[in-house]
């Protein structure tokens, strides 16, 4: 083949490829998967960890983050240790009704999201105010096991700012009655 024959060739594969990969994009934008995993994943992670911190291990396991953090140490120390994660467990599991609700009215999961939005921004703060969530290896400071179970807040938070946005356009068009 000459060299002209050969770059030919090249572009109409990459072409293909290309064009596959954009089916597959398009697909998934049509199919509306990222809002309907990160809404599942949401309301699977918010109903689960709520009720376990309605339990006793639960509960105990939240202490060293929640009196540590100067935005809700106030928590505990108004409604005590058990009261007090029971109230954030009902939280999240109000958040995630919520965001149930939202896939038949909107408005209410734009609230359970910013419920979350504001939960998610408060945790991922603990990141910096919990003891031993970094560690220091050979000079070099790392997220502990706890800094990582703690950096996924954020990654929460986007995704719980993505529903309020999501569930903000349903509601627009559901007002303009826009199918």
């Amino acid at each position: 083949m000459r060299s002209s024959e050969i770059t030919a060739t090249n572009q109409i594969n990459s072409s293909v490829r290309q064009n596959a990969i954009i089916k597959v994009a398009s697909w998934v934008t049509k199919q509306n998967l990222p809002f309907l995993v990160i809404s599942i994943g949401m309301i699977v992670m918010l109903l689960w960890a709520g009720s376990y911190k309605m339990t006793v291990p639960g509960a105990d396991g939240i202490v060293p983050l929640v009196t540590n953090s100067p935005l809700i140490s106030w928590h505990f120390k108004l409604f005590g240790v058990y009261h007090g994660s029971d109230l954030i467990g009902l939280t999240e599991v109000i958040a995630a009704v919520l965001i149930i609700t939202g896939m038949f009215k909107p408005q209410a999961g734009i609230i359970g999201g910013a419920i979350a939005a504001v939960m998610f921004f408060v945790t991922s703060t603990m990141l910096i105010t919990t003891p031993d969530a970094l560690i220091n290896v050979n000079g070099m400071n790392y997220m502990s096991f706890l800094g990582l179970f703690l950096f996924k807040d954020v990654i929460n938070l986007g995704a719980s700012l993505y529903l309020i946005s999501k569930f903000g356009h349903k509601a627009i068009l559901a007002q303009n009655n826009i199918k």
